[in-house]
């Protein structure tokens, strides 16, 4: 399964949101590369006309990208085919398998809700054509440990685990990998990075909007499941992981279980949960929802690498800026030789993963004039993300080659939910806070890395 390419693409939920959104553009992407020459089964409940499919795929690309680029979309039309039907009905899957044809190792992406995965993946089965084939599924992957647990027992009546691709988009990023790159590929870092020269991790993905209309599924969810147990908790492993054997999945998965193991699980007092003035007033919001738009989490990483060294994330809607970015600080040399300076001017790296790319080291360095006085100083490497692959252009590129190297495994993600079990749906009401500023001030005090948060400028 691993060695043998997909030679077929299924999209269940083809005509839905995400599709618009990301599916339909990184098909478009993959086919102007040359990664896709694949068939394409779009499949979903509407009563559409492969010509309707057209039109909306036309559609997607245009908001993407602002132009079409007519040879390389009659090239992906002339891939797409689409089948409608209610994904509980064997006839749907008749269908289906009439329109693979000859194909006989697909990949079945469910950008669909996880309520219709144990479905879908029962009806593939009836039909005869799940054997040999490959699953990609959309987060949320459960709700909490119990929920992952018994949606991996459902897929796996079907599908061996080497066969399930769950995907977490943030990871197909170019950032993100370059988190990995950066840290095993440069001789200097490996040798600092550790708890001996390590004071602080700390993680921050700021939104300067609110819930944009979707408050009903936003009260469900919540800062804490909607970014931080899977998006940030992926950049908590990546900085924290140790190097791999070699680039193959599973040695990648294994560092990062070991990793997972040794993260104790939240406790209340490791916790700030915030919600922004006016949330309630959102449509589809609970009038006394105690739902978090912003928390900020402290977690201990029992390694013999990290042991006392805390790694702090914060998330939150209605912040000042649109940022995600990692700083890594040092540990002060041990005497100011020259001359005093300010806790918060100790050395660190600085990852930016968005909205632009960027790679920082923050230096001391003399201040002209005579007296040997120093000034804080960041070098700086922007990346050009003119032409960078879509995260799900990568992922489904890899999926179809079984490279599961930016995929979750089972354990992983039962062990993720392990950490966060204890902490979630907190009935306690959240701290407030107002829009435009770094969450709860009150709240917050006390709670941040040594040195005290860096709040990212645009």
């Amino acid at each position: 399964m691993r060695r043998t390419s997909s030679d077929a693409l299924v999209v269940f939920g083809v005509t839905g949101d995400l599709a618009h959104k990301m599916i339909l553009p990184s098909l478009y992407q993959m086919v102007r590369r040359g990664h896709l020459d694949k068939p394409v089964v779009g499949v979903a409940l509407d009563d559409w006309s492969e010509e309707q499919l057209a039109e909306r795929a036309r559609d997607a690309v245009t908001k993407q990208f602002g132009t079409v680029d007519e040879a390389v979309f009659g090239k992906l039309m002339g891939l797409m085919h689409y089948v409608s039907g209610d994904y509980k009905q064997t006839t749907t899957f008749e269908k289906l398998r009439a329109a693979l044809g000859t194909h006989k190792h697909p990949l079945y992406y469910l950008a669909i809700p996880p309520s219709l995965f144990g479905p879908v993946a029962d009806g593939l089965k009836a039909a005869g054509i799940a054997k040999g084939a490959r699953l990609m599924v959309e987060k949320p992957f459960g709700r909490d440990l119990a929920t992952a647990q018994a949606l991996n027992a459902t897929l796996h009546q079907v599908f061996e685990e080497d066969a399930v691709f769950r995907i977490d988009h943030f990871l197909g990023k170019e950032a993100i990998q370059n988190l990995l790159y950066i840290r095993f590929a440069n001789a200097f870092i490996e040798p600092i990075w550790n708890r001996n020269y390590v004071e602080s991790v700390q993680v921050t993905m700021a939104e300067d909007f609110g819930i944009k209309g979707r408050g009903k599924f936003y009260d469900e969810v919540g800062a804490i499941r909607d970014v931080v147990q899977n998006h940030l908790l992926n950049v908590l492993l990546l900085l924290a992981v140790e190097p791999p054997i070699n680039g193959e999945s599973d040695d990648l998965s294994d560092e990062k279980v070991q990793v997972l193991k040794a993260i104790r699980p939240l406790k209340k007092e490791d916790v700030v949960r915030g919600q922004f003035d006016g949330y309630l007033d959102e449509p589809g919001v609970a009038p006394k929802s105690a739902r978090e738009t912003f928390a900020a989490l402290r977690f201990a990483v029992d390694t013999w690498r990290w042991e006392g060294v805390p790694f702090y994330i914060r998330a939150g809607k209605e912040l000042p800026v649109k940022v995600t970015e990692v700083i890594v600080r040092f540990r002060r040399p041990p005497i100011a030789v020259f001359d005093g300076f300010p806790k918060d001017q100790a050395n660190y790296v600085r990852f930016r993963l968005g909205p632009e790319v960027v790679t920082g080291i923050g230096v001391r360095r003399k201040k002209a004039g005579g007296d040997m006085v120093g000034e804080a100083v960041e070098l700086t490497a922007l990346d050009d993300t003119t032409d960078d692959m879509m995260p799900y252009e990568r992922l489904i590129g890899d999926a179809m080659a079984g490279k599961r190297q930016l995929f979750t495994r089972q354990d992983a993600a039962e062990l993720a939910w392990r950490i966060f079990d204890p902490i979630l749906d907190d009935p306690e009401a959240p701290a407030r806070y107002k829009p435009g500023t770094w969450g709860p001030k009150a709240a917050m005090k006390g709670f941040e890395p040594p040195g005290g948060w860096v709040d990212p400028e645009a």
